[in-house]
């Protein structure tokens, strides 16, 4: 479970350009639960992924994963149970290094002991085994370097990277605004069929309204810091796409 309670965060404060982003936002997502999120520019959504991540802190206000307070915990330490992949497919991924090398790493993060890099047979093995449920005949290429890879093939990596060892939370930011609309589909396929019956909490930012009310199972708009439409289930099937940009 996701609980946020009264989270507030100002950029310049007490400054000419002072902007408030969120005043007690509330927000509470169960397991299980794949909420997409949308709404302008501005609108805070980049900026709740980075509080919940630990890459920004909040003014006030708390954070739960699990019924855990992190609200002051600092980002390599949540990044042990919260999976982030972002907008542009080369962030997240080491270019110069190999698919195995960088399924290595991520096998290592929720790790608690030091263990040497390394990829041995039995990791490459289950290796083939999680890149051939991608269909993108990637099992087959694990010493290409991650930078030779399309950016499709790239974000599918990245995707997997962050949910090999399954996270608490799961946040895709924007993850396939900087793909071509192939590839983007691909991806969202992916999303759908990596998250589906995984007991974790799924966060994924998107500005496609088609998507939005498609995927996951609840829809929220951000409008200001606030939370202006929350709708779950059937009654998105009901909106009208018009009236909900």
């Amino acid at each position: 479970m996701l609980k946020i309670e009264k989270l507030c965060k100002t950029f310049h404060k007490n400054e000419p350009d002072e902007k408030v982003i969120f005043k007690n936002l509330n927000l509470k997502i169960e397991k299980g639960e794949f909420v997409t999120i949308i709404g302008g520019n501005g609108a805070g959504k980049s900026t709740l992924m980075n509080l919940i991540s630990g890459s920004m802190s909040p003014d006030s206000g708390k954070i739960f994963v699990d019924n855990k307070n992190i609200t002051n915990l600092p980002e390599h330490k949540r990044a042990k149970f919260i999976g982030r992949v972002f907008q542009d497919p080369l962030k997240g991924t080491a270019p110069n290094l190999t698919i195995e090398e960088n399924l290595s790493l991520a096998m290592l993060r929720n790790s608690r002991r030091n263990l040497a890099f390394g990829v041995t047979k039995q990791n490459s093995e289950f290796f083939k085994e999680e890149l051939s449920k991608l269909n993108l005949g990637l099992e087959n290429r694990l010493k290409t370097k991650i930078g030779l890879l399309s950016g499709g093939q790239r974000q599918a990596i990245t995707l997997l990277m962050a949910t090999l060892v399954k996270p608490e939370v799961l946040l895709l930011d924007e993850h396939t605004a900087a793909l071509d609309p192939k590839s983007r589909d691909k991806i969202l396929n992916l999303t759908e069929k990596i998250t589906k019956d995984a007991e974790m909490v799924t966060l994924m930012i998107t500005h496609n309204m088609e998507s939005a009310l498609k995927l996951g199972t609840r829809t929220i708009k951000l409008d200001q810091g606030r939370i202006v439409f929350d709708l779950e289930g059937e009654n998105r099937k009901n909106i009208n796409l018009l009236n909900f940009e």
